[in-house]
């Protein structure tokens, strides 16, 4: 392996190890729910929804739903993992 990769892949353990150096600061999905889409965005350290029952309530079932979908997003492979274990 190429020591620019070598090291590229040491700083790639170094940033998976310390996660308080990752900010999101905003965010923003369209849902595909039963009765129409929906824009979600997360910023300023909270999320929002464009759907009528978040306008009342502050929370919905998109909003509840999309922190662990992406948990789950983030964890699929989008592509061969690099960084050998």
């Amino acid at each position: 392996m190429q020591s620019s990769l070598i090291s590229k892949v040491q700083k790639a353990r170094q940033y998976e190890a310390e996660p308080e150096r990752v900010h999101v600061e905003s965010l923003q999905v369209r849902f595909d729910g039963d009765n129409s889409s929906h824009t979600i965005s997360f910023a300023q350290d909270h999320w929002d929804c464009d759907c009528e029952f978040f306008q009342v309530w502050s929370t919905c079932s998109h909003t509840m739903a999309l922190p662990k979908l992406l948990n789950d997003l983030v964890k699929a492979p989008m592509v061969k993992d690099p960084i050998p274990a």
